[in-house]
């Protein structure tokens, strides 16, 4: 393509789906709020029916407005130029992502370093641990609370580490399905791809049985086993969701593949489901180091 030649650029037509998607977002934040506000006390909520539907909405916008661009790339209407912005917009989307468990792991590190030293009297706030709690010694895992309440730490060994290799592997068999891709080595594009979709389905299984017995009278790690508790089932059980949100996108492409879709040449949706779970898979290896080892 010389200089004085462009690409066209598909614009598509005016859709619905975005306002689908806005008010099915209205939907779950009206319903989760009422849901939550009236947890506590045991009352019947219609939250949770709102929470549903809200989330019923998002799967059927997700569907359909996926549908039309799969629709859109399979017909042709796509150039190099709407392949530029799919990328970017993957990339940014990743980006948020990572800014999120950020967030969650900025809160691990304060707690860790700040807070709970400070509950004990380090940083010249002696009187801090004296007069509220002078029997507190900070430790991490903080397995006791100044409040007495008493759990268990979750070692690094056993289920996590099985999910650790579990992950890792994913990543690996991720890449071989995308380089046969590349070299349109379609049989082994499903079975690499296929492999990694089960190694997936096995580290949620295990995740499941870990919290399980997390949850079990042996340990007594709850939700609400103060700062540790906290911080362990908000990373794992976000990460967890992003989990399971990368491995429909596989089964997704997984689809898509045994129907003909992709080339050697244009496989977009491939390589954006594969970065979102090379993605998850580092977010484990860092959840794994600071929550289960540190």
């Amino acid at each position: 393509m010389n200089s004085k030649e462009y690409e066209t650029y598909y614009v598509p037509a005016q859709s619905h789906w975005p306002l689908v998607g806005a008010i099915a977002l209205f939907l779950i934040a009206i319903g989760a709020g009422q849901f939550v506000s009236t947890l506590a006390s045991g009352e019947d909520s219609w939250g949770g029916w709102v929470l549903i539907a809200g989330i019923a909405m998002v799967i059927y916008m997700v569907y359909g407005w996926f549908s039309n661009v799969i629709h859109e790339s399979m017909a042709g209407k796509y150039s190099q130029q709407m392949d530029n912005s799919f990328k970017q917009g993957m990339s940014w989307f990743i980006f948020s992502e990572v800014m999120f468990f950020a967030a969650f792991f900025g809160a691990l590190l304060y707690a860790r370093v700040f807070s709970v030293p400070w509950l004990d009297g380090a940083g010249n706030n002696l009187m801090t641990g004296e007069v509220l709690w002078p029997e507190f010694t900070a430790s991490w895992p903080l397995i006791k609370t100044p409040d007495g309440t008493e759990t268990t730490a979750m070692g690094w060994y056993g289920l996590p580490l099985i999910n650790t290799l579990l992950l890792l592997t994913s990543s690996v068999t991720a890449h071989f399905a995308h380089v046969a891709l590349e070299h349109d080595k379609r049989p082994q594009v499903k079975f690499w791809l296929g492999l990694t979709i089960l190694l997936g389905a096995v580290f949620l299984c295990l995740q499941v049985a870990e919290y399980a017995h997390a949850y079990s009278e042996e340990m007594k790690l709850y939700l609400d086993s103060g700062i540790y508790g906290n911080t362990f089932f908000m990373l794992t059980g976000f990460h967890g969701m992003h989990v399971t949100l990368g491995t429909i996108m596989l089964i997704v492409v997984f689809i898509r593949i045994m129907k003909g879709h992709f080339t050697s040449k244009n496989h977009f949706a491939f390589q954006a489901a594969s970065w979102y779970w090379h993605f998850v898979d580092v977010v484990w290896v860092l959840l794994f180091v600071f929550v289960y080892i540190i």
